[in-house]
């Protein structure tokens, strides 16, 4: 199944992007379906039908899903009160009725994380068009279920699994409570689903494609979310210039001839940088409804793979190191920082921050310097005689 991730800043018109793509791959008979976690129903005043809970079929082949946060989180929270009744009883502590439970900030994401996920299992529909939050809020959703897994790891590791019966015999040997099984059970699970989720994200069936008017504004969003996505190991597969005024009406005088102006300088910028442009025509109104969506110029499917490759390259022979190779476009020298930490990285670009397991080989060697050379950055490591296989 092919995934279409759709993202831009605030007020760009990525909604209304991700419904008509979604509406025009329907209508050349692939199966097709589109999410959104927007509280209010942004996605169905595109499509002109309504959107919720349920999925909803919105035209021949499309069907449409607006996950609901507020009883997922009431679900998970009943769960959780069951499995962990007998602590919450030693403790005295009073449940909590579902019906009285208000949704966290970050319930909207994750209910479309797990809709994302059970959208990939079931395999229902031919292409997943998902309409993510503004550019900011998607960028820390993407990267939410690494981070998450990672986490889980390192307060339950895995390996500490396997002594599940020496627990009670641990517990009263060292005189203190050990973890419960539910506990483990939960975490697995949940490990389960977050790599569900990161297997459709890291995909190469999987695309990112950004939405942002031409100007200032636009421009600095996505040059940041190019950023952001390279730290991730992603890329958009197309740039979608939204509400594009028509030349026509640059003519003397006209008030549009200096936004015309400052959308045509932007759009040369983003050709020069390399993007991959589709420009997407104004139409002087706020699309509403399919016919409003079949004069929209978007972006068809296409087979491009939006991830990206962090290479290793052998230079042992040469330099007596080994380099790996991190594209990170428009980062700035004095905004990068990496720390070294046992086998993980921490990387630093500018506002974005990510935390990588060393490939295996690297492992076994200190970082001997790095460079940041045409968007590229080229991390030297020097074998560690202790730890480097000798020769035979």
């Amino acid at each position: 199944m092919r995934t279409i991730l759709i993202t831009g800043p605030g007020g760009s018109g990525r909604t209304t992007v991700a419904a008509a793509t979604a509406l025009a791959a329907a209508r050349e008979g692939t199966r097709t379906l589109v999410l959104s976690a927007d509280r209010t129903d942004t996605l169905g005043a595109a499509l002109g039908a309504s959107t919720g809970p349920d999925p909803t079929e919105a035209a021949a082949n499309l069907t449409a899903w607006r996950p609901d946060a507020a009883t997922g989180f009431r679900d998970d929270l009943a769960a959780f009160q069951e499995r962990a009744s007998s602590a919450l009883d030693l403790l005295g502590a009073s449940r909590l009725d579902p019906e009285e439970v208000t949704p966290l900030p970050g319930a909207e994401e994750l209910a479309l994380l797990r809709a994302l996920r059970d959208a990939a299992l079931a395999e229902a529909h031919d292409l997943l068009v998902v309409d993510l939050p503004a550019t900011p809020h998607a960028l820390a959703l993407l990267s939410l279920p690494e981070e998450l897994r990672r986490y889980l790891r390192r307060l339950l590791p895995p390996e500490r699994q396997a002594a599940r019966a020496l627990r009670p015999v641990l517990g009263r040997l060292a005189g203190v409570p050990m973890p419960a099984e539910w506990l483990y059970e939960t975490a697995a699970r949940w490990d389960l689903d977050l790599a569900a989720v990161e297997a459709v994200v890291a995909d190469r069936d999987t695309v990112v494609r950004l939405v942002a008017e031409p100007g200032p504004g636009g421009a600095d969003a996505v040059r940041a979310a190019r950023l952001a996505l390279a730290l991730r190991g992603l890329r958009p597969d197309l740039l979608v210039a939204n509400r594009v005024l028509p030349e026509a009406e640059a003519g003397p005088g006209s008030w549009l001839a200096g936004p015309i102006a400052q959308q045509r300088k932007t759009l040369e910028e983003w050709r020069e940088e390399g993007h991959g442009i589709q420009g997407v025509a104004h139409l002087g109104r706020d699309p509403r409804g399919a016919h409003d969506l079949a004069d929209l110029a978007v972006p068809t499917v296409n087979d491009t793979s939006s991830t990206v490759e962090w290479p290793v390259t052998d230079r042992l022979a040469e330099d007596g190191v080994l380099v790996w190779h991190i594209p990170l476009p428009g980062a700035v020298r004095d905004e990068l920082d990496l720390i070294r930490r046992g086998d993980e990285l921490v990387v630093t670009a500018g506002q974005f921050r990510r935390i990588v397991p060393l490939p295996s080989a690297l492992r076994r060697c200190r970082v001997d310097g790095a460079a940041l050379r045409d968007g590229e950055l080229r991390i030297r490591f020097a074998p560690d005689p202790g730890l480097w296989p000798g020769a035979r």
